[in-house]
């Protein structure tokens, strides 16, 4: 299934066939053209403020990719990837805290943003086809960035305090957890999870470390009641030491075969040329395209013919007001899924349950937030925006009497369970379609629905580690570390899937045919290494590099004036380079030392010099003018927190504005859906509330 075949892209200035963006929109069935006037699809690398005129079709759709997005007094800076990785926040929090900062791999903050841009695309493409007009789409890479600080954000605007650089580690508020293993022959990725989320494989370590004869502080532990940010401090560094004890003992072998069977949650740090060979990889054929590369982005299975369904109208703004979307999604992928899909006006059902609740409503995070209370964590708040609860025991025979109803009611049903999850509860695709012929069905994981390695369990690290990006991520001479310390492929994969729910609503406006989307968290991971891939297929073997670039003549960080402050400069050509040495002398460090890194990035980019401060997240919330006039915290009031600024999804339409409403407390709207959407009698609701149906 291609939806977008016979569409056209026209590349417009700093845009090239080798970006995501234009090889998702092509994997979709786009072509290129070099025609403006017969564009569907116009891209640019620049922003608006840089392009210059362009006479597009009335109902074509205008794409600007840039460092800073157009508009806004920074529109006009110059940047790249490590700029951008800077101003948005993602640099401060990579890294060993001895060392300076250091990148994520290849164009990891670039990469996002084109997913993100795809996203607003195809959601704009979606809204042609209701209204018939083209508009702008715009996606600024800092912004995009700074929208990946969950935790940071947080944690600022509730305590005051600041996540910091914690190497081969995963900050989780209050809790650091290391993550990165060094083994007898290369490195793992392994944490402990919280709760139901991680207790038969910490159990499982905790097993293997006994069966070898080592020594086991872990032994004994409750794992469905451990919280990895209440654990102790003091105890977390005595079973930690006891996990790499263990871990040094092992090799990537057996973590690869023994690890898998006992079903461990740990997985090799690959190094590409292991990627090209990944047998799970060929099962599912991704390589199967004539040049050996990645070129799908997630799979599309076509369903039946069927009468067209019909297109809703809504009372909400946004390009995909009147959709109507059921969201059993849960943790990150499938709750930024769904944010993004109602936060650009979809109508948003979110089924959740009291019996298992989401992991973002578990995480005491901030002081604000207390165990056993559902309500009052930002950080669920942050994810799910536009959104109504209802809260169901499936295992109930009568929760059918609501989901049966609500099957018919949607468009679009989303999911990120482990496959397998669905069918167990009859609501697979093919379960779905009986019933509601042209629904657009969603899967989440982090392998995708087939090929050998579909029912492991894995987590955001997961697809790091397997795709090469943490093995590319560091300081040549040092381990590698976790890239980014904040999440990527969870925050990465909800963008691939929205923007193929949108593809594929307008697919299935023009056949009646809806389909199922399978997106495979390690598939979108390798995607953005391709790069990688290249250099192994023709026979080198990529290491770590550091914050240098092969595309750019040269670019690092460099100390400013004060504690743990930095600036970034990148030089594109000769001309800069020469523009830096007259300002800076050939001693840049020294230079920058003595001087506040916003009177540096001041300078530099008065003189045409991209450059940018290693930002944090309280110069991001409270002293950066460009991220405020592009809205990248929206004010919500929420029942239990009080108004504080939420995660913006970070696209602008020019047309079609969008605006976020509060996410829900558990079970809030439970009268509302059973009554307005699947037609139960009061009666009748207050029967099924007495059998514990709503919890």
């Amino acid at each position: 299934m291609t939806p977008l075949t016979g569409h056209r892209i026209v590349l417009l200035e700093g845009m090239d066939t080798d970006r995501a963006l234009v090889r998702f929109l092509t994997s979709l069935g786009a072509s290129l053209t070099d025609s403006v006037n017969e564009a569907s699809f116009a891209l640019d690398g620049v922003g608006l403020d840089l392009l210059g005129p362009v006479e597009l079709a009335p109902n074509a759709i205008h794409v600007s990719v840039s460092p800073f997005g157009s508009g806004g007094p920074r529109s006009r800076w110059r940047g790249g990837e490590l700029v951008a990785s800077a101003m948005g926040g993602a640099l401060r929090v990579t890294g060993e805290p001895d060392m300076p900062p250091v990148k994520e791999a290849l164009d990891a903050c670039t990469f996002h943003a084109d997913m993100v841009a795809a996203s607003g695309a195809l959601a704009a493409h979606y809204a042609r086809g209701t209204h018939g007009s083209g508009q702008h789409v715009d996606v600024s890479i800092q912004q995009v960035a700074f929208s990946r600080n969950f935790n940071g954000i947080l944690c600022w605007q509730f305590d005051q305090r600041k996540l910091a650089r914690v190497g081969g580690a995963l900050a989780y508020g209050k809790a650091t957890v290391k993550a990165i293993w060094q083994l007898a022959d290369g490195w793992c990725f392994h944490s402990l999870m919280t709760g139901r989320l991680g207790a038969t494989a910490n159990q499982g370590l905790s097993d293997w470390i006994d069966e070898v004869g080592m020594p086991n502080p872990l032994q004994g532990t409750d794992w469905l009641s451990y919280n990895r940010s209440t654990l102790p401090a003091e105890t977390r560094a005595i079973w930690e030491a006891a996990i790499a004890a263990f871990f040094l003992s092992r090799t990537k072998k057996e973590i690869a075969v023994e690890g898998l069977r006992r079903g461990i949650n740990a997985c090799v740090v690959n190094e590409p040329d292991d990627v090209l060979a990944d047998p799970h990889l060929s099962a599912r054929r991704f390589f199967d395209a004539e040049d050996g590369l990645p070129s799908r982005f997630a799979s599309f299975r076509e369903g039946s013919a069927a009468s067209a369904p019909a297109v809703h109208t809504g009372d909400r703004p946004g390009p995909l007001s009147g959709v109507r979307v059921l969201d059993f999604a849960w943790a990150l992928v499938g709750s930024i899924t769904t944010k993004t899909l109602g936060d650009l006006g979809a109508d948003i059902v979110k089924i959740e349950t009291r019996t298992r609740p989401d992991l973002a409503r578990l995480d005491v995070q901030v002081s604000a937030s207390k165990p056993g209370n559902w309500d009052d964590k930002p950080w669920f708040a942050h994810l799910n925006s536009s959104k109504r609860s209802l809260s169901l025991d499936m295992k109930k025979p009568g929760a059918r009497e609501l989901i049966d109803p609500l099957i018919d009611w949607a468009d679009v049903v989303v999911e990120n369970f482990s496959p397998g999850t669905m069918k167990k509860l009859g609501l697979d695709y093919d379960a779905l379609a009986a019933r509601n012929p042209g629904i657009v069905m969603v899967s989440g994981s982090v392998f995708g629905q087939t090929g050998p390695m579909a029912q492991e369990w894995g987590v955001d690290g997961t697809g790091g580690a397997l795709s090469g990006r943490t093995f590319l991520t560091g300081y040549p001479d040092r381990n590698p570390v976790i890239p980014g310390a904040v999440p990527y492929g969870d925050v990465i994969v909800p963008f691939v899937m929205a923007g193929g729910v949108s593809a594929a609503l307008q697919h299935r406006r023009e056949t009646g045919r809806g389909c199922h989307i399978d997106a495979s968290m390690y598939e979108i991971c390798v995607q953005q290494m391709r790069d990688s891939l290249v250099r192994a297929k023709a026979g080198e073997r990529p290491q770590r590099c550091g914050n240098s670039d092969p595309g750019v003549l040269f670019q690092d960080v460099f100390p400013a004036a004060g504690s743990d402050r930095w600036v970034v400069i990148s030089l594109f050509s000769a001309a800069d380079r020469d523009k830096l040495m007259a300002i800076t002398g050939p001693d840049i460090a020294a230079w920058t030392a003595a001087r506040i890194d916003t009177d540096i990035v001041s300078q530099l980019q008065a003189a045409g010099v991209a450059c940018g401060v290693v930002q944090d997240a309280e110069d991001m919330i409270d002293h950066d003018p460009h991220l405020a006039a592009r809205g990248a915290l929206a004010l919500l009031d929420h029942p239990l927190l009080g108004p504080f600024g939420h995660i913006a999804t970070p696209i602008r339409f020019s047309r079609d504005l969008f605006q976020p409403y509060r996410a829900p407390r558990m079970g809030e709207h439970c009268r509302e859906i059973a009554s307005s959407l699947c037609g139960l009698s009061d009666a009748r609701i207050a029967e099924l509330e007495s059998t514990g149906v709503f919890q």
